[in-house]
């Protein structure tokens, strides 16, 4: 007798962070230096007087980037800077960098040269050694995977699951505008695929195109932080768009809050972009990801320390846990916020 066949599971069932809980759910931490492992933008390992935080991301093409239009010596500074990203996320300052790339036979010496100029570049940026990584073949395309390394007082270390209620919701910078970069970058090789003679059309729009191609880190932000004493009470970096990560941190510190939809910054490039393409702003900055931006909470006294403060802004307040996640529009409407940032394992 035969016995039935059992379905498999697809991963886009669960989603890239779906499938992360599924995988890591039956951890157990061994060692008592092991502060933090899965389940925030880094670990934390505790070595007495100073903490190190850890963190890796790797690029693939094809899936994060797009040879067509992203220069190689971009792409090894944006490998290096969505990594020091995590760890200016969690309070630290990073101090070194592993990078590991695998290379197909359409790459040549001085393509790899570029890459690293990118890498050089990003470390000299942020003070940051580059200290080893691994190489290796690859039967297409091109995949780069740095790990960083940081450092933090370990009462100076801000998490993901230690907002509260009253505390208020900041931003840095502004949102949407790396998305959409991207999509211009994208309708200009669609236009060159059908016509290549065809000439990009890209003036007028530096801004979003570099918070696309070459984004930062928020060093800055951190150093503010120190200079004025204030300790978030939880942070994340904006990767996957601001709601999936205010709902990380909901969702990790069992709270609720209300996002107020004038409050949040769309620089006018963003705006103007999103206006040619149809899209309305507030979906880029809600939905979009890649800004790098720092999402954090600070309790109700450091308020007066950052109102002032340019690239901050005040976007709403942490609640109770009963009243949900919201998004409070102009209109006075309340909307449950919904994780619908970029998922690179979702079905097509």
């Amino acid at each position: 007798m035969s016995e039935k066949k059992q379905k498999l599971t697809e991963i886009s069932e669960l989603g890239e962070f779906g499938l992360i809980d599924h995988i890591t759910k039956d951890i157990k931490i061994k060692h008592s230096s092991t502060l933090k492992g899965v389940g925030d933008d880094a670990a934390v390992i505790d070595h007495g007087k100073t903490c190190s935080v850890v963190t890796t991301d790797l690029l693939v093409e094809g899936i994060h980037f797009n040879l067509i239009y992203m220069p190689l010596k971009h792409l090894g500074y944006k490998a290096v800077v969505v990594n020091l990203s995590d760890v200016y996320a969690m309070n630290a300052t990073p101090k070194q960098i592993t990078v590991s790339i695998a290379i197909s036979g359409k790459f040549a010496v001085e393509h790899v040269e570029q890459i690293y100029e990118g890498i050089k570049l990003a470390c000299d940026t942020y003070n940051v050694d580059l200290i080893g990584g691994d190489t290796s073949s690859s039967f297409t395309g091109l995949a780069i995977s740095v790990t960083a390394i940081g450092e933090a007082k370990k009462e100076e270390i801000a998490y993901r699951n230690t907002a509260k209620p009253n505390d208020i919701v900041c931003v840095t910078g502004n949102l949407g505008s790396a998305y959409m970069g991207l999509q211009l970058l994208e309708r200009e090789k669609e236009i060159f695929s059908s016509n290549p003679s065809a000439q990009p059309s890209l003036e007028g729009y530096d801004y979003i195109l570099q918070r696309q191609l070459k984004p930062e880190a928020r060093k800055d932000i951190i150093e503010f932080f120190a200079t004025n004493k204030i300790k978030p009470t939880s942070m994340i970096d904006i990767s996957d768009g601001l709601s999936s990560e205010v709902l990380h941190i909901c969702n990790k510190s069992n709270v609720g809050c209300k996002i107020f939809q004038d409050k949040i910054p769309i620089d006018g490039e963003t705006s103007q972009m999103a206006e040619e393409f149809k899209i309305e702003p507030l979906i880029a900055a809600l939905n979009g990801g890649e800004d790098y931006e720092l999402l954090f909470t600070i309790d109700m006294n450091d308020l007066d320390k950052v109102k002032d403060h340019e690239l901050i802004h005040p976007i709403g307040h942490i609640a109770d846990k009963k009243h949900g996640a919201v998004l409070i529009t102009t209109a006075g409407q309340s909307i449950p916020l919904q994780a619908q940032g970029w998922n690179q394992m979702k079905s097509k």
